[in-house]
């Protein structure tokens, strides 16, 4: 096998963590003169193979972020792919001209991109919406590991600390403490837990697909029957049932009185006999 056969397998956490970790560790760690001049010619001559050095030389490091996220119960090497993309957004951000090193510079990125996936993928239902929810996650539920349910001045000592409202650290320990239940019965479930899944008893028994169509088509025929019984009126009659029922602004008997020269009590009964012929024409 080649040698760029090698990189590309063990260049992808998902398929070989052990081989990934083993690749990675493999990769010397740059000089401080070394750094300097791959980070020069990058970010003056765009030089993309600096690039691509400057990130393999740093996947231990996001490694080592990645592992500390462990106890989320998410994949590991899902964790490192995400570190990894943070990495390449700070090495192309990444101005030598400001004298630190670039692990100093990366770590936001690389621990921005893991609270995204956490926050993504941790629940079905968001726990963490805002700016100061997502800070007050993860620093509450690095407490919550050495804590059992929150004393009031443990609560406020935090609250005081993040500068939060007490009941929003309250409010976050409960979202902590929850859990997503499956939708479906489990496998292993006996009959006198299987019926509380929510597959169940969740059904809506008025979503039948047939009755849904059975509606829509006897709408459809209700309608069409109406527009053929409206075509056979004459336009006088039409005009007043269009106007008095179908119009936005309904017309009154003496608003029709006027516009066609006769009496209110003349428009009524023009009104009864037009609706009186749809009718026929519709239960025909």
């Amino acid at each position: 096998m080649s040698k760029n056969l090698q990189t590309v397998d063990w260049m992808a956490p998902g398929a070989n963590l052990a081989a990934y970790m083993q690749g990675a560790n493999a990769v010397a760690v740059l000089s401080v003169e070394e750094e300097r001049g791959l980070a020069e010619d990058l970010y003056y001559r765009e030089d993309l193979d600096a690039a691509r050095r400057l990130v393999l030389s740093h996947l231990r490091f996001v490694v080592y972020i990645a592992r500390s996220y462990n106890g989320y119960g998410l994949p590991l090497g899902d964790l490192i792919q995400e570190g990894n993309v943070g990495l390449m957004k700070a090495v192309k951000r990444f101005n030598p001209e400001k004298g630190v090193r670039l692990v100093s510079f990366a770590v936001h990125w690389v621990k921005a991109e893991i609270h995204e996936y956490v926050l993504r993928n941790w629940r079905i239902v968001k726990v963490a919406t805002t700016k100061a929810q997502r800070k007050l996650f993860f620093n509450l539920r690095g407490s919550k590991k050495r804590l059992a349910w929150l004393t009031n001045d443990e609560a406020k000592a935090i609250a005081e600390d993040l500068g939060v409202e007490v009941g929003q650290v309250r409010e976050m320990e409960k979202r902590l403490s929850a859990r997503d239940a499956a939708f479906d019965p489990l496998t292993d479930d006996d009959d006198e837990n299987a019926y509380q899944a929510p597959a169940l008893y969740l059904e809506d028994k008025s979503a039948d697909p047939a009755l849904q169509v059975e509606q829509a088509d006897t709408e459809q025929d209700n309608h069409t029957r109406m527009t053929e019984a409206l075509n056979e009126l004459d336009e006088r009659s039409r005009d007043i049932i269009h106007s008095r029922w179908l119009g936005e602004d309904k017309a009154t008997l003496h608003d029709l009185a006027d516009k066609y020269s006769v009496s209110a009590e003349r428009i009524r009964q023009l009104e009864k006999n037009a609706m009186k012929k749809v009718r026929a024409m519709i239960e025909a």
